[in-house]
C-alpha cells in the first residue's frame, strides 16, 4: 500500500508511524518478544507469527516490549517458535505458533502477565 503525502500534516503522519515501528523494534521495554527466523522458521510460518504479534500489540496499545526477529534456536521441529523475555532475564518459549495463537500470547503474557503454557517448550 503505497501512502499519498500531500501535505506537511501528512509527512509528519508517516514519520511519526515509522518512529513508532521502530521503537517497537529498538527501544527499551519491560520484555521482549523474539521471533526465530532461520531458514526453519520462514518456511514454517514465522513471517505470518511475526505479523500476529506485531498487529496484536498495536490492538492491545502495548508499547514498552521490544518485538524483534532472530535466527534459528536450534529447534526445528517446533517452529514457528517465539521467545518472550521479562526484564529480569527469565524466557519462556513458545513453539509450533500460527498468527492466532501469537496473538492469544500478547493478549494474555505480554499484556495481561499471565504465561500461556499451552504453547510452551518444555526442556
Amino acid at each position: 500500500m503505497t501512502t499519498r503525502i500531500a501535505t506537511l500534516d501528512d509527512l509528519n503522519a508517516v514519520r511519526d508511524a515509522a518512529l513508532k515501528d521502530l521503537a517497537v523494534r529498538l527501544g527499551k521495554g519491560k520484555m521482549s518478544v523474539t521471533v526465530h527466523m532461520g531458514s526453519c522458521g520462514l518456511a514454517a510460518g514465522a513471517r505470518d507469527v511475526m505479523a500476529g504479534l506485531a498487529a496484536e500489540m498495536e490492538s492491545q496499545g502495548v508499547q514498552d516490549v521490544i518485538l524483534r526477529q532472530a535466527g534459528c534456536a536450534g529447534l526445528c521441529a517446533q517452529e514457528p517458535m517465539v521467545t518472550v523475555r521479562d526484564a529480569s532475564g527469565s524466557e519462556i518459549r513458545y513453539g509450533k505458533l500460527d498468527q492466532a495463537k501469537a496473538r492469544e500470547i500478547v493478549r494474555e503474557h505480554v499484556a495481561a502477565g499471565r504465561p500461556v503454557t499451552k504453547y510452551m517448550i518444555r526442556a
